[in-house]
């Protein structure tokens, strides 16, 4: 994997008026890697996938991609980038050659080159047998390969994917990662992508989490779980505060009220299940016993819970308390 930076973002900051959507967010992705930006909806990874796709003007701070800089050279970044958007792009009273034709032409290809790479990208995606069926007509994990073969079709440097995942069954999902890594492998592609299924960013080789327009982790998916502290504990009760209040003082345990739990951090996490439901009973409805996940760490760098749907809790709900 080649050292320089594919994309480099330096200290960014966006407004929609008096809102802030990205609060001074540096990274870098490396050439060749699989990135993932993490977050709720309105964490801020749209505006930025905007701002790498320049569908939008930076207002402060810089992006360059591919060596070329964004706020002057745009359209020199926009050859050499590839981008699938959540919301869909094909046209669906076409068939899946015509969205391919159409697209190519927009990346000045035509003739023998065109059809040449329609084909192949029709072959890899497994859509040959279906490319001269209308779009309407696919389910919606063919239409997703559709997608994918427009923005692959002019052989971009940087693959860009808004929550690929979107609609598609586990099947479909696990087939859309095997192309993803097959695509890497073969040309060295970058991809970045967005998503809030944190099962799907653990498989990229970086993951990014932004919330509320600031960046709060970045590293490989096994690093940042190994800051979390040892394997986690939750506790489902009737009264939260209360009982994270009484396993401090009982245990000298620091705990976390989420919603109607108690979350522990323990390297000794299994030996505490038994003294835990033992000392509190009745108080406890449920205990489970996990390894750290990227949730933990979001809840962990947050202090609220990663809701997969990305539907946004009011504060009395989502900010946590530590019982200290």
């Amino acid at each position: 994997m080649n050292a320089d930076p594919a994309i480099d973002v330096r200290n960014v900051t966006f407004h929609y008026g008096q809102r802030r959507a990205l609060n001074n967010v540096s990274f870098d992705v490396r050439t060749g890697e699989f990135f993932a930006l993490v977050g709720p909806n309105g964490g801020g990874k749209t505006t930025l996938f905007r701002l790498l796709s320049t569908l939008v003007p930076l207002q402060q701070g810089e992006v360059e991609m591919l060596g070329f800089e964004a706020r002057d050279h745009a359209g020199e970044i926009r050859a050499r980038l590839g981008v699938v958007f959540q919301a869909p792009s094909v046209d669906q009273k076409l068939t899946v050659r015509e969205n391919l034709h159409h697209q190519g032409h927009l990346y000045g290809l035509g003739g023998h080159e065109l059809r040449q790479r329609e084909e192949e990208m029709l072959a890899e995606l497994g859509l040959s047998q279906r490319a001269n069926e209308l779009v309407e007509k696919l389910s919606g994990g063919l239409r997703r390969r559709v997608e994918l073969a427009k923005g692959m079709l002019h052989r971009p440097q940087v693959l860009l994917l808004d929550e690929p995942s979107t609609g598609l069954d586990p099947g479909a999902r696990n087939d859309l990662w095997a192309f993803l890594e097959r695509l890497r492998q073969s040309d060295g592609i970058t991809i970045l992508l967005t998503t809030h299924l944190l099962d799907e960013a653990g498989r990229a080789d970086r993951v990014a989490i932004i919330d509320e327009g600031a960046l709060v982790a970045l590293d490989t998916p096994d690093s940042l779980k190994a800051t979390v502290g040892g394997d986690t504990i939750t506790i489902e009760t009737d009264d939260p505060r209360s009982l994270a209040a009484d396993i401090k003082e009982r245990f000298d345990l620091a705990g976390t009220v989420i919603g109607d739990s108690v979350r522990l951090e323990r390297p000794d996490a299994h030996r505490w299940i038994t003294e835990l439901v033992e000392a509190f009973p009745g108080r406890i409805r449920a205990i489970t016993l996990g390894k750290p996940t990227l949730e933990d760490v979001f809840i962990a760098r947050t202090g609220h819970r990663f809701w997969a749907d990305g539907a946004a809790l009011d504060d009395s709900d989502a900010r946590s308390t530590i019982v200290s």
